[in-house]
């Protein structure tokens, strides 16, 4: 469904002379009008927008999340619907349909607006349904980067980045014009609500954007490649999934090897459908492998207790607390056990909130052996079969005709 604003058209420029209307003043006047709308273009033409949609939904009965501002929901007898709004497109779903005739009939009233019919494609992403659950992926997308990187006929590889290669600053020759790099980096960056495999990768290469070199763009290029003889591969929901939050956390202590800062690496799983991750360095520099462990599990633990929010508001509470798997036992007995005061003195307080979900039932830090901390495959690179092993347990798959 496509909506659009009645009173947000016209493209006009940030400064704007504008002229009274003849006959307003019967004589030269030096008063300014106030004008009462705002005008395609302007800065605030966004928040007068979305205000007034907010408000259109809550005189009809919708409360905003209060874990996301962009989510409405409204629960009956029938069961809730909710809407989801990003720029002026909507998605609407829901158990109660009814309500959502009633909904779309209100929004009619109120705005231009133009209904697509059952979700199949949103803002670059392909949604499939079927029986078994929601494929999504972005094939379209993903042939465009294709395109642009002139890589049609290239050859395919069988992992997004080579082992053991380390990505530098300043160890080679400059690109002349940057400006390819840059496009297909970000192009890929929105790759990642589809393709999780490789949010490592882009992670990696999305630090060169200011002075990328021949050898960052190669590896922007393998990224494409690998990513062309996949390119029917999404992420699956299963139908028949439990409702029950699982968290992983990892990371490459001293994974960049100009800053000597660690690669973190999480996701979570909503039964066996992968909800969440995140591939990312950390804003400092940890003095060991247990500091750097115990900073991820403590930004996992954000997650954790932000998801739990959100289902809990979507009517899935979770009743039993979140495991969040680590293979790192002395970050898991720091977490657990506040006496380590020498070894912990130096971490900052904002980390210890962990403690406090872990004493209050919220999580629970389960060991993990390394061999299966799914989340390697978000902090370095792998080999071949080392990839594909943990790729698999993401619920990626190929189109759904082989599902």
């Amino acid at each position: 469904m496509d909506v659009k604003n009645a009173f947000l058209h016209g493209d006009f420029k940030e400064e704007i002379y504008m002229t009274p209307p003849s006959g307003l003043f019967s004589t030269p006047s030096s008063d300014v009008c106030k004008l009462k709308r705002s005008l395609y273009g302007l800065k605030q033409a966004p928040r007068a927008w979305f205000n007034k949609f907010r408000s259109t939904l809550i005189n009809f009965s919708f409360v905003q999340s209060q874990y996301d501002s962009s989510l409405f929901l409204c629960k009956t007898a029938k069961g809730i619907v909710l809407l989801l709004v990003y720029v002026d497109d909507i998605v609407i779903t829901g158990s109660d349909f009814v309500l959502i005739s009633q909904l779309q009939e209100h929004l009619q009233g109120s705005f231009h607006m133009k209904d697509l019919g059952s979700l199949h494609y949103f803002l670059g992403l392909e949604v499939h349904s079927t029986p078994a659950g929601i494929f999504l992926h972005q094939h379209k997308y993903l042939q465009g980067i294709v395109t642009l990187a002139g890589l049609q006929d290239g050859r395919s590889v069988d992992h997004p980045l080579e082992v053991n290669v380390k990505y530098c600053r300043d160890e080679g020759d400059f690109l002349p014009d940057p400006s390819l790099y840059r496009q297909l980096v970000g192009s890929l960056n929105y790759l990642t609500i589809t393709r999780p495999d490789i949010a490592f990768s882009v992670q990696q290469v999305s630090q060169f954007l200011q002075t990328p070199i021949h050898f960052h763009l190669a590896a922007v290029r393998r990224i494409i490649r690998y990513l062309h003889d996949t390119s029917s591969r999404g992420l699956f929901f299963s139908t028949g999934s439990p409702i029950r939050l699982v968290a992983y956390s990892d990371v490459d202590w001293v994974g960049c090897s100009d800053t000597r800062r660690s690669v973190i690496g999480w996701c979570m799983f909503l039964g066996t459908s992968l909800i969440a991750w995140k591939s990312k360095k950390q804003d400092r520099v940890s003095k060991s492998s247990t500091e750097s462990e115990y900073r991820a599990m403590s930004s996992a633990c954000s997650e954790i207790v932000w998801l739990r929010g959100l289902l809990g508001e979507l009517g899935f509470s979770q009743l039993e607390p979140t495991p969040l798997h680590a293979d790192n036992t002395s970050a898991i007995q720091i977490a657990a056990n506040p006496v380590f005061h020498e070894r912990t003195k130096h971490i900052e307080v904002d980390c210890h909130s962990i403690r406090e979900a872990y004493d209050a039932c919220v999580i629970t830090l389960p060991h993990i052996t390394t061999e299966f901390q799914i989340t390697n495959v978000f902090t370095k690179a792998l080999s071949r079969h080392r990839h594909h092993f943990l790729i698999d347990k993401l619920m990626l798959v190929d189109h759904p005709a082989s599902i």
